[in-house]
């Protein structure tokens, strides 16, 4: 949301990393196109134009899910047995960044933090690395 808000300077952030360089996946797609549907109806034709032209620019470097379902039980059960809880999105979402050993950015980091294996950066709270 803050690239498609122009927050924080996200765009020039990845444009010094290089968009090829850059992922999304389908389950922030999901999240996102949520956020259409639930927020103000008067803003929804143009939040999903907005969506809409998000997924076409990563259109060839969005994660599928699929391809981590392993690492998100190995994940999923580690959690469990330290007595730690991470919603099923995230999950999904930080087990595919350990499967293709991404960096996940997200401000988020609380809730990926005790993944194993999981390399996170926080652009917008003074681009920490976890």
């Amino acid at each position: 949301m803050y690239l498609l808000n122009d927050q924080f300077d996200i765009a020039q952030k990845i444009e010094a990393i290089g968009l090829s360089s850059i992922c999304i996946s389908e389950i922030t797609v999901a999240e996102l196109l949520f956020g259409v549907e639930n927020g103000a109806a008067t803003q929804r034709e143009t939040n999903l134009k907005n969506i809409n032209q998000l997924v076409l620019a990563f259109s060839d470097r969005t994660l599928l899910i699929g391809d981590c379902f392993y690492e998100y039980a190995r994940q999923k059960s580690n959690l469990r047995k330290i007595g730690r809880t991470v919603g099923e999105f995230d999950l999904l979402i930080g087990s595919n960044a350990i499967v293709n050993d991404f960096i996940l950015v997200t401000r988020n980091t609380k809730d990926f933090s005790n993944l194993g294996g999981i390399k996170l950066e926080n652009w917008i709270d003074g681009g920490n690395k976890f």
